[in-house]
């Protein structure tokens, strides 16, 4: 198996397809002698030598394929064959020819050919093989075009060299010739000095396909017409270190048939100046234990993956395998049952689902995600200790979508809303304030309401007071006050021992609380919390610290308990003497009584108006409270409302900022239009279930109202009915009515937050027609489908799995829309399809091919992976199951072919 370089420099295993750092014009010891007039100082004992040490330059560089192309030669080959052995170096033989004309190619051949059918393939070209000599090499018998060809027939593979050099084709070739050169159809590679970008201006048009005498119809790039290449003469092994000396690029494993496929797709296969690939997150691999994909292990890609198979083979079950493992949970309805239909009878109880992970930001980690189903999946370090995260601590913004789920989303408003979040930086502390301002909001309308219903229980019980008092009057005006005015005064005495309690209560719930929480925990920063922090010596001075707070904790604990006690002692003492004097009172109370009796005067009557009224005080003390502390909260709750209002339009302008940076993206494509208060289905839920009778006129009205002010709508409520028809255009009976609703159904509205719309619009013209953008309500289903997977393809640096994304797509829009869009994002983004699609995997150019089969049906059946089933397009025996599986065979593929006129 082949590697690559992970992050920290170490080894780990490549699976499919993979860049290769590439080398492609190495020379023997001999060559600056021969070829450049300079003297080596070496003789022919020295050529391993040489070879050795340039294999020891590339190893240390890691280049990992090299070229030997001598001109008109292979004498060399053998040193090199022996100075690669046992090292991760792919020696491709080959030579340099000069055309008739003179331009110079490299022709490529297998690794494996012998070095007498190389001679053979030079006899070809004739070219007698000779000892090589300062004179400029012997031309080759044939015209360019038709070396190139030959050099196909022999299996090998012909880069135009040094083109804008001499001897190279820019240089040699003038008029209809270099155009009948250039538009070969064998001429699939060029070799550039640096980059495109610093081509002469004429030479770069025709590289680009722009120059139309020149223009290749079968450009294998919208922007190149062939593959360019950086494989500047290698003679010395520090030649090896400039940039132009070497590129990457992708193959399933170092063939001519892996270069051959690279250059017939040079945007995704090849880089040049060392631009090295993006890392990224990336599942790495899955495997499972039980249910239909038992014993089934895939290796993964972190670019592009196709999972391809017939029905029932376990492709959707590999797909919802991951949304599974990841804890993660469909959007749609529909698509949740699905889901769950997977779990229950393809999956299965007992089911192991394993699941390896490998992120690069901020710093190098390897993940294992375990599930056992039906439990929630755990994830451990790369020790394999268990750590107390969720899935998406570590993975987030991972997505997987099922069939037809994207489809299901685009019917969703709020939904079409969440797809921006990737585009929106995550701000923990702006999450964390509106949870914050929301919990506030709600626990203040809480507060409000139960004030005010205290208040008018208070107001109710006082309502009787100004008939007491009136009735007091009279017997008042009777002298009963003047005489019954010690017991008058006993009953106030009473009223305040009974007080007391509820004085004391709050300081005895503090001293409760103390006593529970003291003394403090101090195992946060013991010798052992702190042994791994650099800053562990400084920090452990807290133990000092606290341990001072939790002695002085103790001494408060200790006299608010014994202050408490006294009070409590005192009180009892102070109500003993104070019981004496109410017996005194009592039996004088008692004597005129008897004395009131005998006047035919109810004294007891006059003393239980005066108890009723007595006991009325401390309501009116708590009411007039009651009063100051709702004034506070409603104040509070102006305060709350202004910052709650500024956070609304905080989040949504994030969200409007993200559509912009949207539709620039996709600006020929896509449009994105944010509406803040577009789903307005909570206030219409209130006002049908709390305010209650007909709304349907008002919340019509009210749904055409644009820029809905909630705050507005609220203090039109409280104005009264008129102020609402006046505003709104509510008719007079369900104005009424909502003028008339709690003030808590009114706190509630103030608290509400409409979630955003988002509108799409997608350009359903032909490439290179004008425009005709279309609301994603009036496109069809697989137009909606191919506007939201754009969205979906844009922005993330995490993993999208999609089962059969073309289920609902147009097969123009892929071609033209999301192909493109795939091949740009594959190289900073792991994407895992499944599909039946031909055009994802090959035009998309996946690195991954995977081949599924299975044997019996899921219930019962199983199934299976063969390791030659797995790899890239390069790979003959996976190019014959993507057309087997996807093209129908080749019989078939052949018969559309004619019938089309290709």
């Amino acid at each position: 198996m082949s590697t690559s370089i992970d992050s920290r420099g170490k080894q780990v295993p490549a699976v499919g397809a993979r860049f290769y750092k590439c080398a492609l014009q190495v020379n023997p010891a001999d060559y600056a002698a021969n070829y450049r007039g300079q003297s080596s100082g070496k003789g022919k004992e020295d050529d391993l030598e040489h070879a050795q040490a340039i294999i020891d330059k590339a190893v240390e560089l890691g280049i990992e394929v090299l070229a030997v192309t001598d001109h008109n030669s292979v004498a060399s080959l053998p040193y090199f064959r022996s100075a690669a052995s046992g090292q991760q170096i792919h020696i491709f033989p080959g030579f340099e020819l000069a055309s008739s004309e003179g331009v110079h190619v490299l022709c490529i051949y297998p690794p494996e050919v012998s070095l007498d059918r190389l001679e053979r393939c030079l006899g070809e070209f004739g070219i007698r093989e000779s000892k090589p000599s300062p004179e400029p090499p012997e031309l080759s018998g044939k015209a360019l075009t038709d070396l190139l060809k030959l050099t196909h027939k022999q299996g090998g593979v012909a880069i135009a060299a040094h083109c804008t050099n001499d001897g190279g084709l820019f240089k040699v070739l003038r008029g209809q010739a270099r155009i009948r050169a250039w538009k070969s159809e064998y001429l699939l590679a060029i070799q550039i000095p640096g980059s495109i970008d610093d081509l002469p201006q004429d030479i770069r048009q025709i590289v680009e396909n722009r120059n139309g005498d020149y223009r290749r119809d079968q450009a294998p790039d919208p922007k190149l017409a062939v593959a360019v290449l950086n494989a500047k003469d290698v003679v010395e092994p520090s030649d090896l270190e400039h940039a132009s000396s070497h590129c990457l690029i992708k193959m399933n494993e170092a063939s001519v048939d892996g270069l051959r496929q690279a250059f017939l797709d040079p945007g995704s296969r090849v880089r040049v100046n060392d631009s090295e690939p993006q890392q990224h997150m990336e599942i790495t691999s899955l495997k499972w234990e039980g249910g239909f994909l038992d014993g089934v292990e895939l290796k993964l890609n972190p670019n592009l993956n196709a999972l391809i198979g017939g029905r029932g083979t376990g492709k959707s079950t590999i797909v919802e395998s991951i949304r599974s493992v990841l804890g993660l949970t469909p959007l749609g309805e529909e698509s949740l049952k699905v889901h769950k239909g997977f779990l229950r009878h393809v999956l299965c109880n007992g089911t192991k689902i394993s699941l390896r992970v490998r992120v690069h930001r901020p710093s190098y980690c390897e993940y294992l995600v375990e599930q056992i189903l039906p439990n929630p999946p755990l994830v451990r370090d790369s020790a394999g200790d268990v750590l107390h995260v969720a899935p998406s601590d570590v993975l987030p913004k991972v997505e997987v979508y099922g069939q037809h789920e994207i489809s299901e989303l685009a019917r969703i408003p709020e939904q079409r809303t969440r797809l921006l979040d990737r585009f929106i930086e995550l701000d923990e502390d702006r999450a964390g304030q509106s949870q914050s301002l929301s919990t506030s909001l709600a626990k203040n309308r809480r507060s409000i309401c139960d004030l005010r219903n205290e208040i008018r229980s208070a107001e109710d019980r006082l309502s009787s007071l100004p008939g007491l008092q009136e009735t007091l009057k009279r017997f008042q005006e009777a002298g009963l006050e003047e005489r019954l005015k010690e017991q008058s005064h006993l009953l106030r005495e009473e009223q305040l021992f009974d007080s007391l309690s509820e004085r004391i209560a709050p300081f005895k719930e503090a001293f409760a609380s103390l006593e529970e929480e003291t003394p403090l925990d101090l195992a946060f920063i013991s010798d052992q919390a702190l042994s791994d922090l650099p800053g562990g010596e400084i920090i452990a001075d807290l133990n000092a610290v606290l341990g001072d707070l939790n002695k002085e904790l103790e001494q408060v604990v200790k006299r608010l308990g014994e202050a408490l006690s006294r009070a409590e002692s005192g009180t009892e003492q102070v109500r003993k003497r104070w019981a004496v004097r109410k017996q005194e009172v009592q039996a004088s109370y008692e004597k005129i009584l008897r004395q009131l009796q005998k006047s035919r005067v109810d004294g007891e009557e006059f003393m239980r108006l005066r108890r009723q009224i007595e006991s009325l005080r401390p309501i009116q003390e708590r009411l007039d409270y009651l009063k100051k502390l709702e004034e506070a909260r409603v104040e509070e709750r102006r305060e709350l409302l202004a910052e709650w209002e500024d956070t609304k339009a905080s989040e949504y302008r994030h969200y409007a900022s993200a559509s912009m940076r949207v539709s620039r993206r996709l600006k020929d494509r896509v449009q994105v239009t944010v509406t803040q208060d577009g789903n307005r289905e909570p206030l219409f839920e209130i006002l049908r279930s709390e305010v209650g009778g007909r709304m349907s006129e008002a919340i019509v009205s009210l749904g055409a109202v644009p820029n809905l002010s909630l705050p507005e709508l609220v203090s039109a409520c409280r104005s009264g009915a008129e102020k609402l028809r006046e505003i709104y255009h509510i008719t007079p009976s369900q104005a009424d009515r909502l003028a008339k609703a709690e003030d808590e159904v009114l706190m509630q509205i103030e608290e509400l937050q409409f979630s955003s719309t988002t509108e799409i619009r997608l350009n359903t013209s032909v490439s290179g027609e004008e425009a005709v953008w279309r609301r994603l309500e009036d496109l069809s289903t697989g137009q909606k489908a191919t506007a939201i997977l754009l969205l979906l393809l844009l922005e993330s640096g995490a993993s999208l799995v999609i089962d059969q994304p073309e289920d609902d797509l147009d097969n123009r829009f892929i071609t033209d829309g999301i192909v493109p869009r795939i091949r740009e994002a594959k190289q900073s983004r792991q994407f895992i399809f499944s599909t039946h699609n031909a055009n994802l995997p090959v035009l998309g150019d996946a690195e991954l091919i995977i081949g599924l089969s299975a044997i019996g049906e899921a219930a019962a059946g199983a199934a299976r992976v063969l390791p030659e089933c797995m790899g890239s397009i390069d790979s003959p025996k996976v190019r014959e199951i993507v057309e087997e599986i996807l093209e129908g065979g080749r019989e078939a593929f052949e018969t559309r072919r004619r019938k089309y006129g290709f």
